[in-house]
């Protein structure tokens, strides 16, 4: 669904673990890492596409987790020019997102890269709360600076954060083995 300002409509699912870390996932055949998210089908609430792109992008179903946080308001980045589509119609410059912040209550064996059929990621970490603002593309990073921010006290369970300004602290990633 793309709106009349040409964003299409789209959902942003953060999981976090019991230690504040949160799921941190690359691209299928790419180099780029990110938080799993997809579009909202007609006649779709942001709720059930959250539910739907959890299992096809990451193998965990409604059970696995539990919603702590919603995002307040839709927030929007612009694609790069190079990654417009001007053939398509309409045209979509970007996206307007709807984050969920989800809490895994399931085992984390559950997480299945290939549960769709069509992976949309190949490998999967848990980082540190702050790290993927640092490591998003560019045109996403102001979104994610402030979902994060707004998301932060829920995610660390109370404790007080700093909002993010510049770069932030440790974050080394903890590996984690790839579905094939």
């Amino acid at each position: 669904m793309i709106d009349n300002d040409g964003f299409r409509a789209n959902v942003g699912i953060i999981i976090c673990n019991r230690q504040g870390q949160v799921l941190w996932a690359r691209r299928y055949g790419q180099h780029s890492w990110q938080f799993p998210q997809g579009g909202v089908n007609e006649g779709e609430s942001p709720e059930q596409a959250m539910y739907r792109e959890l299992f096809e992008e990451v193998g965990l179903k409604r059970e696995d987790v539990r919603i702590l946080a919603r995002s307040r308001s839709w927030l929007r980045y612009r694609l790069p020019k190079r990654l417009v589509r001007q053939d398509s119609k309409p045209v979509c410059i970007g996206q307007k997102q709807k984050w969920f912040l989800l809490q895994l209550t399931g085992a984390e064996s559950r997480i299945d890269l290939a549960a769709s059929g069509h992976p949309e990621f190949d490998d999967w970490r848990w980082v540190s709360y702050w790290y993927p603002v640092r490591q998003v593309v560019s045109f996403k990073r102001e979104v994610y600076r402030k979902v994060l921010n707004e998301f932060t006290v829920t995610a660390l369970n109370g404790q007080q954060s700093t909002p993010f300004k510049g770069k932030p602290e440790g974050g080394r990633p903890r590996r984690r083995r790839r579905n094939r």
